[in-house]
C-alpha cells in the first residue's frame, strides 16, 4: 500500500537489478537507492521514449475489422446479439430472434455450432436428461442442433436482414462447417479456449478470431493467445456461470487485459440486468456480447441469462449514448450555459 500522496508504478527489471551499479559509479553522488531509481527510470525513458510512444500508438490504433466495421479504440462499441440456443431447435423461433436483435440496432447476431458425437462422449450423450426431445442428454443436445438447411435459412435470412452472423464452432468439423457460408470471424468459446488443435484448426481459416475468457486462468489464456496471435484477435472478458453474479463479473479485468494485449478488448455478459455491460463499456470494452432470448421463462438452460428485446433494445441505446456523452475531455462552457451563467452568476 503506498504512502498517502503517492502512487505504485511497475519499474522494469532491466535496470531495477542494477541499481546498485548507478550508486556506485557516482561516486557517493547519488546516496540512496529511491534516487537511483528515479534516474534511472529517467534515463530509461530517455533511451526508450522512441519505442514507448511507438508502443503507445500502436495500442491506440489497434483495431480489427468485422464485415464493413471495425472494432477497437475509437469505434463505436461492437454489439453482438448470442441467439446461441436459444432457438430451442425451431427455425421459426430462430428468425423471430433475428427480427428482434436487428430491431434493437446491434451490429451482429452469434449462434453455436458443434458436432455432437465429437463435443461429447457416448457416456454424456446417453445419461439421463428429461427435454421436450427426449429422456437423455443425447436426445436434448441434437434437438438444439441446427443442420445446413437451417444454416441456409438463417444466412439467407440475415443477408434479407442486412445483419451479419458468425458462430462458436466447438470442434474442427464445424469450424469447416460454418466456413461454407464466409463468416466475417469465428468464435472460440470459453469452454474450449484450452483445445490447441480448434484454436490452430480456426486460425487457419484466415478470419477474425473472438475468444471468451470464461473458466480460464491467466496462463491459459496467455497460451491461447500465444497460438492465435495477437493480429485480427478480439478478447472477451466473461465469467462463465448462468447467470453470473455480481460478486464474480471482476469488471477489472478488462483494464488488465488492455494493460496486457495488444488487441481490442470486450466483455460476454451473463449476469441478469443490464449496468455491469454498460458499466464494461464505461471501462473501456469495445465489443459486447449478450445472449437475446423472446421471453427469459421460456424452457432452456441460457434463458434466465439473457435479455429480453425491450431490455436489449435499452442497452443498446445506452451503450451508444456512451459514445456521445464522453466528449473530449477538454473542459469548456457551453453556448447553452451563457444564459444559465448570466441569470444564476453573482454579479461583482
Amino acid at each position: 500500500m503506498p504512502k498517502k500522496g503517492f502512487s505504485v508504478i511497475t519499474i522494469p527489471d532491466v535496470f531495477v537489478e542494477n541499481v546498485d551499479q548507478f550508486i556506485d559509479k557516482s561516486k557517493n553522488l547519488i546516496s540512496s537507492r529511491s534516487e537511483a531509481l528515479k534516474l534511472a527510470w529517467m534515463e530509461y525513458i530517455e533511451r526508450h521514449s522512441e519505442n514507448i510512444l511507438s508502443h503507445m500508438e500502436k495500442k491506440k490504433g489497434c483495431r480489427v475489422k468485422i464485415g464493413n466495421k471495425f472494432v477497437g479504440s475509437g469505434e463505436p462499441v461492437f454489439i453482438a446479439a448470442e441467439i446461441g440456443i436459444n432457438h430451442n431447435g425451431d427455425i421459426e423461433i430462430a428468425k423471430k430472434l433475428i427480427d428482434s436483435a436487428v430491431e434493437t440496432g446491434c451490429d451482429a447476431i452469434k449462434f453455436q455450432k458443434r458436432t455432437i458425437d465429437i463435443v461429447y462422449t457416448k457416456k454424456e450423450l446417453a445419461s439421463p436428461r428429461d427435454s421436450p426431445f427426449g429422456d437423455t442428454n443425447g436426445d436434448l443436445k441434437r434437438g438444439l442442433e441446427f443442420g445446413e438447411k437451417e444454416y441456409t435459412e438463417i444466412d439467407k435470412y440475415c443477408k434479407e436482414k442486412n445483419i451479419i452472423w458468425y458462430a462458436s464452432c466447438w470442434d474442427e468439423r464445424s469450424v469447416d462447417f460454418i466456413d461454407k457460408f464466409d463468416p466475417p470471424c469465428y468464435k472460440i468459446a470459453s469452454a474450449s479456449l484450452t483445445d490447441d488443435n480448434l484454436l490452430k484448426h480456426t486460425k487457419s481459416k484466415g478470419k477474425p478470431i473472438v475468444l471468451s475468457t470464461g473458466l480460464s486462468a491467466i496462463d491459459e489464456i496467455k497460451h491461447a493467445v500465444a497460438i492465435l496471435g495477437e493480429k485480427d484477435l478480439i478478447l472477451l472478458h466473461c465469467t462463465s456461470t448462468y447467470p453470473s453474479s455480481l460478486e464474480e463479473l471482476n469488471l477489472k479485468v478488462i483494464n488488465s487485459f488492455q494493460k496486457r494485449y495488444n488487441c481490442p478488448i470486450g466483455y460476454s455478459g451473463h449476469e441478469v440486468g443490464l449496468s455491469p455491460t454498460i458499466t464494461a463499456t464505461v471501462l473501456g470494452a469495445c465489443m459486447i456480447e449478450r445472449h437475446i432470448t423472446l421471453d427469459r421463462a421460456m424452457w432452456g438452460s441460457d434463458q434466465a441469462a439473457s435479455i429480453e428485446p425491450n431490455g436489449f433494445r435499452r442497452m443498446v441505446r445506452d451503450i451508444r449514448n456512451i459514445l456521445t456523452t464522453g466528449g473530449d475531455g477538454i473542459k469548456k462552457v457551453y453556448d447553452s450555459e451563457i444564459p444559465i451563467k448570466k441569470k444564476l452568476r453573482r454579479q461583482k
